[in-house]
C-alpha cells in the first residue's frame, strides 16, 4: 500500500515519476485565467486566519460544506473563522474520490507544511500551524503566495469599465517580478436578457464618455475600452456564456431591442442570441486584430437555486453544469469570422464533458498558421478538474487533435492557494504520458517526451499569451 501524498503522489511508474521530478515539478506557472482581485496583489494582502485564506470566496469548499448538511451561517454567515473551519473538517473526511480532498492536503502540504491528515480531530493542530504562519512567515502574504508557487504571469478577470488602477500600479512596482494582466470580460453588455443590462449600459457610457442609443454605439464604446485594455497589458477576452450562441439581427432590429429594454422591456431569446451573436463577432473582429485570445466559457446553469440567489447573490456556489448543443452555434461563429480571416486565438470550454469529443474535432477544422495550436480546447473546467476529468479531457484531446500543443492549466480561482491545482494537473498529465510510453504506445525518449511535459506545463502558454 502506497501512503498517502508522498513524492510520487498520482505516479504511477516509473517513467511518470521521472518526468514529473525532472520537467514538471517546480517549473513556472503561466495562470492565465484567475479570478484573484489584482487590489490584494497590490497591496500585499495579509490574512488573519486559514478560514479567511482558505475558505474564504472558495466556492468548491462551500459546495462541500453544504453537501454535508452544514448550516449556512456556518459557511457565508457571521460565526468565527475556528467554527467554519470546524465544520469544513468535519465535512472532508467524507470527500473520498474528490479532488477537493487532494486539493486541500496539497494546499497544506506546500504552504503549510502540513503532512498530517485533515479530520475533525487534527482541526485545531492545523489551526494552530496555519495561524503561526500566517502571522509570523513574511511569506504567507498576497504576492509570497505568488512568489513562492513560481508564477511567472497572472491573468485577471476584468468588467469593461474598470480603470485598471490596480494593474497600472503593478506594472509601475519593480519589486514585484509577476506579470499581472488584466482580462476583457464584457458579459454585461452582451446579455441583454439579464438583470441590470440597461444599468450597465448607463455606467458603460459615463465610462466611455458618449451616448449610447445604438448597436453600433455598444460597439464603439466596446472597442475604446478594448483598446485601454490593450494599453494597459491585456493579452485575452473572456465569455461568460449559458450556451453557445449564433443568431442573426440586423441593426435596425439591434437598436429597436435596445430601446425597448432601455425602457424596461424584455426580449425574446431569439432577439437575445441575435444581439450577443452581433457583439461577439464584432469584439472577435477586435481581439484579432490586436493579437488577443478569446475565451468562451458555455454549457452552464447559473443560479439555479431562486432562493439562495435572493439571499446570498451570485457567484456563490450554486451553479451546476448543463446539458445543450452547442456544436451547432460554435461552428457557425467560428466560420462567420473564419469567412473573414478575423478569426482570433480562441479557447473553447464546456462545463458538459459530453462535449469534449466535438470539441476536439471543431477545433481541428478551424486552426490557422498563426501559431501551433490557434483553436484550443480548454482545460478540463470547474467541475471536471477532477482526476478523471482531467485524464478524459486529455485523452480525448490527445485522440482527436495534438496534446503536444495543449496550453494547459489554470486556476479560475478566488483563492491564492489554488496554485497547488497547477501541481496536481502536472502529475496526472505526466502519470498519463508515462503510461502510455510504458505500454510501448510512443517511444521512450528523453528529450522529446520532457519537451511535450514543459511544452504543455507552462512553454505553449507563454508563447499563445505572447507573455
Amino acid at each position: 500500500m502506497r501512503p498517502f501524498l508522498d513524492k510520487d503522489f498520482l505516479l504511477t511508474t516509473p517513467t511518470a515519476q521521472r518526468l514529473y521530478h525532472e520537467h514538471a515539478e517546480g517549473k513556472p506557472i503561466y495562470d492565465y485565467h484567475c479570478h484573484i482581485d489584482p487590489k490584494e496583489i497590490y497591496e500585499d494582502r495579509r490574512f488573519d486566519d486559514l478560514a479567511q485564506v482558505w475558505l474564504g470566496g472558495d466556492h468548491y469548499k462551500w459546495r462541500l460544506m453544504r453537501s454535508n448538511g452544514v448550516d449556512e451561517r456556518y459557511i457565508t454567515g457571521d460565526v468565527s473563522g475556528r467554527e467554519k473551519f470546524q465544520k469544513f473538517a468535519e465535512a472532508l473526511p467524507r470527500a473520498i474520490g474528490n479532488p477537493m480532498y487532494h486539493w486541500c492536503h496539497l494546499e497544506l502540504k506546500n504552504y503549510f507544511g502540513y503532512t498530517g491528515v485533515l479530520s475533525p480531530a487534527t482541526a485545531q493542530e492545523v489551526w494552530d500551524l496555519a495561524e503561526d504562519r500566517l502571522r509570523n512567515d513574511p511569506a504567507m502574504s498576497a504576492r509570497g503566495l505568488i512568489l513562492g508557487s513560481n508564477v511567472a504571469m497572472v491573468g485577471t478577470t476584468d468588467d469593461p469599465c474598470s480603470d485598471l488602477k490596480w494593474h497600472e500600479k503593478l506594472a509601475a512596482d519593480d519589486s514585484f517580478p509577476v506579470q499581472v494582466c488584466p482580462s476583457f470580460r464584457p458579459d454585461p453588455a452582451l446579455n441583454i436578457q439579464k438583470a441590470g443590462f440597461a444599468d450597465y449600459i448607463g455606467k458603460l457610457s459615463d465610462t466611455v464618455g458618449f451616448p449610447i442609443a445604438s448597436v453600433e454605439d455598444v460597439r464603439r464604446a466596446l472597442t475604446a475600452r478594448i483598446e485601454y485594455f490593450d494599453a494597459h497589458g491585456c493579452r485575452a477576452a473572456d465569455h461568460g456564456l449559458d450556451y453557445m450562441v449564433y443568431g442573426e439581427l440586423t441593426d435596425a432590429r439591434a437598436d429597436a431591442l435596445l430601446a425597448r429594454v432601455m425602457a424596461g422591456g424584455a426580449p425574446t431569446r431569439e432577439e437575445a442570441e441575435g444581439w450577443q451573436t452581433a457583439l461577439l463577432l464584432h469584439c472577435a473582429r477586435e481581439y484579432r486584430r490586436l493579437g488577443w485570445v478569446m475565451q468562451l466559457h458555455f454549457s452552464c446553469v447559473r443560479n439555479p437555486n431562486s432562493r439562495m440567489l435572493a439571499a446570498l447573490g451570485p457567484d456563490t456556489g450554486f451553479d451546476c453544469m448543463a446539458s445543450a448543443d452547442n456544436c451547432a452555434a460554435a461552428y457557425r461563429l467560428m466560420d462567420a469570422l473564419e469567412r473573414e480571416n478575423s478569426l482570433p486565438k480562441t479557447i473553447l470550454y464546456s462545463l458538459d464533458p459530453a462535449d469534449n469529443a466535438w470539441l476536439d474535432t471543431l477545433i481541428g477544422a478551424f486552426q490557422g498558421p498563426e501559431v501551433p495550436g490557434k483553436i484550443q480546447h480548454g482545460a478540463a473546467w470547474w467541475f471536471n478538474d477532477s482526476y478523471h476529468g482531467m485524464r478524459e479531457h486529455m485523452t480525448s484531446l490527445a485522440s482527436l487533435s495534438l496534446l503536444g500543443n495543449f496550453v494547459g492549466m489554470l486556476t479560475d480561482s478566488r483563492s491564492l492557494l489554488s496554485y497547488a491545482r497547477h501541481e496536481y494537473f502536472r502529475r496526472i498529465l505526466c502519470d498519463l504520458i508515462g503510461g502510455w510510453v510504458e505500454n510501448g504506445m510512443y517511444p521512450d525518449d528523453p528529450d522529446v517526451l520532457g519537451g511535450l511535459v514543459e511544452d504543455i506545463s507552462y512553454r505553449n502558454a507563454k508563447r499563445y499569451f505572447r507573455l
